[in-house]
């Protein structure tokens, strides 16, 4: 049964949700609410948590996931409080899915599959249609098989929204050749982030990213003024936007806010938004966002860093923004946090408390990119002499005949505009 009210950011009524999670020894239960993660997401997809399992196993059962006495108790518990769809905090194949279904005469869904409904109910712009659509389509592609009951469902409700609904209803040959549209023009998207990214090459970029819901939007109105939408609610920002951000005694940095990760996010997605995320990848220096207030918040650190390690982003510059600050009641903690991560800082993006920490910290970590230099070239060498003027600190010119040098702090990564057969760069420390 489901409820008569809807909601503007929704496509379909409220469902009756009944929750379970399954702990293996290679992915084990990381706290003691287990399930307080998927309620989250389940409430973001739209539904009401009516009901809760449990279980621990050495092995799954490839059958049904769960054991055949837990299967006989779920049956029993979703008739029971009136459940509409059963969703797991684990990634099911196809089978199992189909026989938990046949079992319990309910809809079920896997993580994967709801974390793809969400995006799909947040994709706003054109482009995050385009890769959310994809990576609901590359999940059900090889589910295809098995899965046309599932994939058939008429009701509605989560699951069954977003732009790649009504071809999972066509056969496989429609979707492979979807698939191929889809990955053909965003090859284009992604060229042409790839180009406007590189434009800015010789800005300071900021990236912020971090957990899903740590606060990334709230940190860069306050920073940046930028207006940009916050919703206390998961993957509430899809989109990069970049603002600049002006730094006191410092010159501007292109600052970027992008799509918040989370534990076991779907590869699709991760591939899918590779344009969205080529912001993170090319900048100079990463604000890794966290919600210090959240009892796992080592956890959610460790998550970021192995998404960040995907995008090849591991051995970026990083520094951790420890947010939400005011919202720790025991100060023994944030210490704790800091103590782990000696290169970080605590700020209240809500409160605007620890911001100037927050910029001073930041611009001695660009300043890490710069080198003091002595650069030598003849006097005529127009193309070097204007770009230094306009790129570099200069605080000593000497001209000797027809050479001029030139002492100068500039950015590293701009040396190589100043290269040439006439040029001579000689580092000072």
């Amino acid at each position: 049964m489901s409820l008569d009210t809807t909601r503007d950011d929704l496509t379909v009524h409220l469902e009756r949700a009944f929750l379970v999670s399954v702990a293996l020894p290679h992915r084990p239960w990381i706290s003691n609410d287990p399930l307080d993660e998927l309620r989250g997401l389940a409430t973001t997809a739209g539904a009401i948590v009516v009901g809760e399992l449990r279980q621990r196993r050495d092995k799954i059962n490839p059958h049904s996931y769960i054991g055949k006495g837990k299967l006989r108790e779920l049956q029993e518990r979703v008739q029971a409080v009136n459940a509409d769809v059963i969703i797991f905090d684990n990634d099911l194949s196809p089978g199992q899915i189909r026989n938990i279904e046949k079992a319990t005469q309910l809809k079920v869904l896997d993580r994967s599959e709801l974390i793809l409904d969400i995006f799909a109910t947040r994709a706003r712009t054109a482009e995050a249609r385009l890769q959310v659509e994809l990576a609901q389509l590359e999940y059900a592609l090889p589910r295809l098989r098995l899965m046309w009951s599932h994939l058939g469902r008429t009701g509605g409700g989560i699951g069954t929204r977003g732009p790649g609904e009504t071809q999972l209803e066509e056969d496989r040959r429609l979707v492979d050749q979807r698939i191929r549209d889809l990955k053909a023009r965003l090859a284009e998207v992604q060229a042409r982030k790839e180009r406007e990214v590189r434009s800015r090459r010789e800005e300071h970029t900021v990236s912020l990213v971090g957990y899903t819901n740590a606060g990334k939007s709230t940190l860069m109105n306050a920073l940046t003024g930028a207006g940009v939408h916050v919703e206390d609610k998961l993957f509430s920002t899809l989109d990069t936007r970049t603002r600049q951000w002006r730094l006191k005694d410092w010159d501007r940095v292109l600052l970027s806010d992008t799509v918040g990760f989370i534990r076991d996010l779907p590869h699709h997605l991760i591939a899918s938004f590779k344009a969205t995320l080529e912001e993170a990848r090319q900048a100079r220096l990463l604000l890794h966002v966290v919600d210090a207030s959240n009892p796992y918040a080592e956890e959610q650190i460790k998550s970021v860093n192995a998404v960040l390690n995907t995008l090849g982003c591991s051995n970026k510059p990083t520094l951790l923004v420890l947010n939400k600050a005011d919202r720790v009641s025991d100060p023994s903690y944030l210490h704790v946090l800091q103590r782990h991560h000696p290169h970080s800082v605590f700020v209240s993006a809500a409160q605007r408390k620890g911001l100037e920490e927050l910029q001073e910290a930041v611009i001695e970590m660009l300043r890490a990119d710069f080198a003091d230099a002595e650069i030598e070239t003849s006097a005529g060498n127009g193309r070097v002499l204007s770009y230094l003027a306009a790129h570099a600190d200069i605080y000593l010119q000497e001209f000797h005949g027809n050479r001029v040098s030139i002492r100068c702090h500039l950015p590293r990564h701009l040396l190589h505009h100043i290269q040439g057969s006439d040029v001579r760069v000689r580092f000072l420390r």
